[in-house]
């Protein structure tokens, strides 16, 4: 019997790399909407960083210390440059600028109790200082910002350091952003706003346009505060080297330098994945900025934007940063897209929470909503209430406590007695990338591309 051959129909599930699904997805919503898409936290994609990086612990030609016997120092001190009062910390590890309106005023009191009982700072961020933060934060950093929302000179004298924000790493160039769904009585009050109305910050200060003017507005801030307090100026990471040089030119005692990776609360998506380099590349030429105007350890380098562990920490330290700056790391920390958090009301779980905002425990970036299912992200009466700040600091302490321990095992193994002799020369990189942007040599070789 003659069979004849089955005729199967072959159906391509072949993706393009240039117009992959979510490429096709964009395009889709941008025809339909014509808006781009808004949303919180950081860039999504894989760059350089950190975990390119491995340390050459101690053997023979160098020798460990031993953890349980010999000490290995953690304190830091910023701001020693002009500064009458600067900065003492007990660990190099500080929290950064997010403000009251992208965060609850239980998520500030939260984290100023931590930081309080590990030694170190927080930092105030967009819309002014609340009560509950300066009063739960031994040592409090106010950020004036271009928007000068809730800018207010005797908040500034009660605060320790003050710092100048050029940008953010997740939307250098761009203005801060908070929209109307956030913006309740008491934050509208804060910042003279409509309650309810988008807030679009500007995205230069008003009154100064340049370097110059900038020596000058730092001039009136030490003034203001009898040359007691330290002045931080922050950058988003791009042209780095000559930022970091302007900065210092200006007068700043500590360059904050933030990369790419770093979060925000909201801005534009094109913003976050496509505008700023890695914090790996801009660590190196912060560092190598200081160094060629001869003034590293003279003008301190905090360095944020990804940092999460404490071998982070750690290898930004290596690199030539004075202290880090940790944002994202810390909401993490209170239970922004934890799995297991569960309503006060104990009804509903926390997925029926993720649900409800149309995403996942591990997905979620919708700080920019209100909507938090954890209540850190959001001005709701009844959802802030889910973030108590006991709870909250408990939670935060732990996670700075061990990224504290983890830096000094790392510090301790490469033969260190205090964290900030960790040296560039302790590090080698795993990737051709990685070791030019670090500038730090190949693992197993001697070659550091581009040199």
């Amino acid at each position: 019997m003659d069979m004849k051959p089955v005729q199967f129909k072959r159906r391509s599930t072949e993706e393009s790399a240039g117009f992959d699904r979510s490429v096709i997805d964009y395009i889709q919503n941008a025809a339909a909407h014509g808006l781009y898409e808004i949303r919180g936290l950081g860039a999504k994609r894989r760059v350089p960083h950190f975990d390119d990086l491995l340390f050459l612990a101690g053997s023979l030609s160098r020798y460990p210390l031993e953890g349980y016997r010999e000490k290995c120092s953690t304190k830091t001190l910023l701001g020693t440059r002009f500064a009458k009062k600067p900065v003492e910390l007990e660990i190099p590890i500080t929290i950064a600028g997010m403000s009251f309106g992208a965060l609850s005023a239980n998520v500030k009191e939260a984290l100023g109790r931590a930081a309080t009982e590990m030694g170190t700072s927080t930092t105030t961020g967009d819309g002014g200082m609340t009560q509950e933060e300066r009063g739960s934060s031994k040592t409090l950093v106010y950020q004036c910002l271009p928007s000068r929302y809730g800018f207010n000179p005797d908040d500034l004298r009660k605060a320790d350091a003050i710092e100048v924000v050029i940008g953010q790493g997740a939307k250098p160039g761009g203005g801060g952003m908070l929209l109307g769904q956030k913006v309740n009585p008491r934050v509208a009050k804060m910042r003279t706003l409509p309650q309810g109305v988008d807030q679009r910050s500007a995205c230069r200060h008003p009154d100064w346009t340049g370097p110059d003017d900038l020596a000058i507005k730092i001039l009136e801030l030490r003034e203001m505060t009898d040359w007691e307090k330290p002045i931080y100026v922050k950058v988003g990471a791009t042209r780095t080297f000559h930022d970091v040089k302007l900065a210092v030119h200006s007068g700043a005692d500590v360059v904050v330098v933030d990369g790419m990776q770093g979060g925000t609360a909201a801005t534009q998506t094109c913003f976050i994945e496509h505008v700023g380099i890695p914090t790996l590349a801009a660590v190196r030429q912060a560092v190598e900025a200081l160094e060629d105007l001869n003034m590293k350890g003279t003008v301190q380098l905090i360095v944020s934007g990804g940092i999460r562990t404490g071998a982070d920490v750690a290898k930004a330290l290596a690199m030539g940063a004075d202290a880090v700056a940790i944002g994202q790391g810390v909401l993490f920390a209170l239970g922004c897209n934890s799995e297991t958090y569960v309503r006060n009301d104990q009804h509903h779980s926390a997925l029926d929470a993720y649900d409800a905002i149309g995403t996942a425990p591990g997905y979620c970036h919708h700080c920019h909503t209100g909507k938090c299912p954890v209540g850190v992200t959001t001005q709701d009466a009844e959802l802030e209430q889910r973030l108590e700040p006991a709870v909250g600091a408990k939670r935060v302490r732990n996670y700075l406590k061990t990224l504290n321990m983890e830096l000094t095992t790392i510090a301790r193994a490469c033969g260190k007695q205090n964290v900030h002799h960790l040296e560039r020369e302790d590090l080698v990189a795993l990737t051709l990338e990685a070791a030019a942007m670090a500038g730090v040599p190949l693992a197993g070789t001697n070659w550091v591309p581009g040199r």
